[in-house]
């Protein structure tokens, strides 16, 4: 059966050869009025990049250097999704309100201190998105104050989550700016922001 199929033939790598860039000048032409499917990481297609619970926050960051995202999925040791933890939990003021509130120092803080727990995450279902524009994801995200927003989807009765949209990916990609301010979601939060905001003043 195979004979039917004559194998390439092979070359010497060239000298110099070097590794393609994703070209972004591609997607420049996208619109707010485009597919919202254009500009969302499809996690059948591309791996999603992950972290144990138990990890030092130094740690986490510098994963997110590696690989060039701003957002880990915080897997246990099953694989189960329990939580995520974005650059802006990393380098915002949750390491600080964490240390003055249980003691110790920076870099004994794990991701599971300051990550967003899989109860409190919202998400978007792929069954919306499919009907969605570019601009709505924007939309959302700008409403909710964040960098990422999850696309999820049934299988066979269960929650997977199927996608995600990055605001700063969406940004490059539009070649336009998107500004995502942060909102307090408990009264816990808007009481350290009142503090915070209290001791610039």
């Amino acid at each position: 059966m195979l004979s039917d199929y004559p194998p390439l033939q092979l070359h010497a790598l060239a000298p110099g050869a070097d590794l393609s860039q994703p070209d972004l000048q591609q997607t420049c032409h996208l619109k707010t009025n485009h597919p919202a499917l254009d500009v969302m990481t499809d996690l059948r297609a591309t791996t999603a990049v992950s972290i144990a619970p138990e990890v030092a926050i130094d740690v986490a960051e510098e994963r997110m250097r590696r690989r060039g995202v701003r957002m880990l999925f915080v897997l246990d040791n099953d694989g189960a999704l329990m939580g995520l933890i974005t650059a802006s939990d990393l380098l915002g003021e949750k390491p600080l309100q964490f240390i003055e509130r249980q003691g110790g120092v920076h870099r004994e803080i794990t991701v599971a201190d300051i990550m967003t727990p899989r109860e409190r995450l919202e998400v978007l279902k792929l069954s919306d998105v499919l009907a969605a524009r570019i601009g709505n994801i924007v939309s959302t995200l700008q409403r909710c104050g964040r960098q990422h927003a999850l696309v999820v989807e049934t299988v066979n009765g269960r929650e997977m989550v199927r996608g995600l949209f990055s605001a700063s990916r969406i940004a490059r990609q539009l070649g336009m700016e998107i500004s995502t301010t942060p909102i307090a979601r408990t009264f816990a939060e808007i009481e350290q922001a009142f503090i915070h905001f209290g001791r610039l003043a």
